[in-house]
């Protein structure tokens, strides 16, 4: 079985860096189109293993890809795994070293505005603004959801075993009547997640959240299932079994990425 600080370390690379691309498309400040003409890879990486990602600047757009780039403008270097998993989940990063190429401050300085934006992610990040709490929403929908198929993909056995005896259903997550969607596939113990709705057949099960307010006190103030659905911040569709099994490895996962208790 796959132990927690790999699991989490897959999660941080394969779901949560991937929100940098979301983070960069909501950005309209001054100061991201004076670092637009900025290219570069920016590389994060655990010492002596193959686990990482980088971001490849380009065009003044972003992407994310998995690996290890062979020759990256900057790179954060990382001790171990838990080293790096503390970045993305609230405690102490531990590098493995001086980071190379931080004297190239526009490419550090578009990392650093990309991690500050993961903040919003923190439980005790409470935005007013509706703007940001619906982006707070949709930040956390994708990730989750994708961190379910990472779950499944990184070799949880609950997961693997859940899954595994599943015909192709689809487990929808959406923000009624028009707000953010995603959802998370299953099919004969394999998972992929995606973004909005699925649109080739219906889902098997249907987390409709009312509104973006019903959805946050779900998704970012952790109000269980049963008390939300009975408040009517939540309507859930189809197998309620499968439903709770989805909320289980769901609290899970936000288990991996709550920050260190003190």
């Amino acid at each position: 079985m796959a132990d927690k600080v790999t699991l989490t370390n897959r999660i941080a690379c394969r779901s949560i860096m991937p929100l940098f691309k979301v983070l960069h498309e909501e950005d309209a400040s001054p100061l991201k189109k004076l670092l637009a003409r900025f290219d570069g890879v920016v590389q994060l990486c655990v010492r002596g293993t193959g686990a990482g990602a980088y971001v490849e600047f380009k065009d003044g757009g972003i992407d994310v890809l998995q690996g290890i780039h062979p020759n990256p403008d900057v790179s954060l270097v990382f001790k171990h795994m838990a080293g790096m998993n503390a970045l993305f989940t609230g405690g102490i990063p531990v590098f493995g070293g001086f980071p190379k190429g931080v004297w190239k401050l526009p490419l550090m300085v578009k990392l650093v505005r990309l991690l500050l934006g993961l903040l919003l992610l923190m439980p005790n990040v409470n935005p007013k603004a509706p703007a940001k709490r619906e982006l707070k929403v949709r930040l956390i929908m994708y990730m989750i959801t994708n961190a379910l198929s990472q779950l499944n993909k990184g070799g949880d056995e609950d997961m693997g075993a859940w899954t595994l005896k599943q015909p192709d259903r689809i487990y929808q997550l959406s923000v009624e009547p028009a707000g953010p969607a995603a959802y998370l596939r299953v099919k004969g113990g394999k998972t992929k997640a995606g973004h909005g709705h699925y649109a080739r057949k219906s889902p098997f099960v249907h987390m409709r959240f009312n509104g973006i307010e019903g959805a946050y006190k779900v998704l970012a103030e952790s109000k269980d299932i049963v008390t939300a659905t009975a408040d009517g911040d939540i309507r859930l569709e189809g197998s309620p079994e499968y439903a709770g099994n989805i909320g289980s490895f769901m609290m899970r996962i936000q288990d991996m990425l709550l920050p260190p208790k003190k």
